[in-house]
């Protein structure tokens, strides 16, 4: 290829460039050197071509071709998003935020920022009072805060980017072999499998998909970066079920060496109901009196746990709740010992709970041996532990079977 191309990007459409495509150097001077203005412009012109050049390779670089995995392309873009998703999750990254904060609030151009942006608000304001100005800067200020606060995150992440590379890669290119794997053997996660799990992570994090779709591209990612790490994994576990779900098999030597393993206790199993007196929550003590002695009416009326719900009923503003089976360990103490102390069909004394006067009734106990819930556990584990072993030596044959370029 001619030198000369090097520099015509398609972008560029001047009399210049279609000349240096000719590779007719010498027209050009012959053209140009008899006027100085017009060497001149050539020369602007093809210093204007050169970095449009320059910058078309930079972009071509980010955006290019990293790996291609079974003629399947990574970007160096998709590793970057990765990089930053990983970033997400690093041990430590909230003091490096921290301690890069405290450094820009400490430092001498944060507080000539300030008084900047005091002068501006003064300025803007003319006729106002003080305290309106004063508001107005307040407001300002925590803006500028924010912005800091967000300057210290992102450096403390942009920090820890270039160790994360190979990791990012390296997943990359499982996932690669991953859905291509389920493609094959068509059984790859639906979107609406993934969405699902989308949803939930939007709603853990009190925020509907639009928010939490913002949210993960002001942290430098996107959500289908995320997206498409699930369907991955959830496409894999797919994979593995269906190529060897049928070989694995638990002995009951096996259960009964992990049980033997674990030191547990066993469980008290309670079988409750509950009356709730509900108290609103601006009241005196004349009202939690009254409550607490409409409860000790219906205690003594109790007549045994297949009575509770109507008994509930006939007093104004109660709720009844058939709890059901329960672990002791899970009720919050007194109450604990109290039921555990009680007879099965007996209603306790009225306690005061968060959300009023509560009657709790104990209708019958289970022990549960730890053994028992062990051994389901470990039924769970064992299996898990040999999921884990096939799916690793089938990625591992795959990935020895597989084309894998590096650009």
């Amino acid at each position: 290829m001619p030198r000369s191309r090097l520099f015509c990007p398609r972008l560029v459409r001047s009399a210049l460039c279609s000349v240096i495509a000719l590779g007719s150097w010498a027209a050009l001077t012959s053209t140009v050197s008899a006027d100085p203005a017009a060497l001149a412009r050539a020369s602007g012109a093809m210093a204007k071509a050169h970095g449009a050049a320059l910058v078309h390779v930079t972009a071509s670089r980010t955006q290019g071709i990293a790996v291609l995995v079974n003629d399947e392309p990574i970007t160096n873009y998709e590793i970057e998003l990765r990089q930053k998703l990983l970033a997400m999750n690093v041990g430590g990254l909230q003091e490096r935020a921290q301690a890069n904060f405290k450094k820009l609030v400490k430092a001498e151009s944060t507080n000539t920022k300030l008084k900047a942006i005091l002068d501006t608000t003064i300025k803007a304001n003319q006729g106002k009072s003080r305290e309106e100005i004063l508001a107005i800067f307040e407001q300002k200020k925590k803006d500028f805060a924010k912005g800091l606060q967000e300057q210290a995150v992102s450096s403390a992440r942009a920090s820890v980017l270039p160790g994360l590379r190979k990791k990012a890669l390296e997943e990359l290119i499982e996932e690669r072999l991953k859905l291509q794997e389920a493609k094959r053997l068509n059984v790859l996660a639906e979107d609406d499998e993934v969405n699902k799990i989308i949803a939930g992570l939007a709603e853990r994090n009190k925020m509907n998909e639009k928010q939490f779709e913002a949210h993960m591209k002001k942290m430098g990612t996107d959500v289908y970066t995320m997206r498409t790490r699930f369907q991955a994994m959830m496409s894999w576990q797919n994979v593995v079920r269906r190529q060897f779900g049928h070989q694995i098999a638990i002995t009951d030597r096996d259960l009964d060496r992990a049980v033997s393993q674990v030191q547990a206790e066993d469980q008290t199993e309670l079988n409750l109901q509950r009356i709730v007196l509900i108290v609103p929550d601006k009241v005196d003590q004349a009202v939690v009196a009254r409550r607490l002695r409409e409860a000790s009416a219906l205690r003594q009326n109790f007549k045994g746990c297949s009575m509770t719900g109507t008994l509930a009923k006939s007093e104004g503003a109660t709720r009844f709740d058939n709890i059901g089976p329960r672990a002791a360990s899970t009720i919050a103490e007194p109450t604990r010992t109290l039921l555990l102390n009680a007879s099965d069909g007996e209603m306790l004394p009225a306690t005061v709970g968060s959300e009023g006067i509560e009657l709790w009734v104990l209708c019958g106990r289970k022990v549960v041996e730890a053994k028992e819930t062990q051994r389901d556990e470990a039924v769970k584990e064992l299996r898990q532990q040999e999921f884990n072993v096939l799916a690793e030596r089938h990625l591992k044959d795959l990935r020895q079977d597989a084309h894998i370029e590096y650009r």
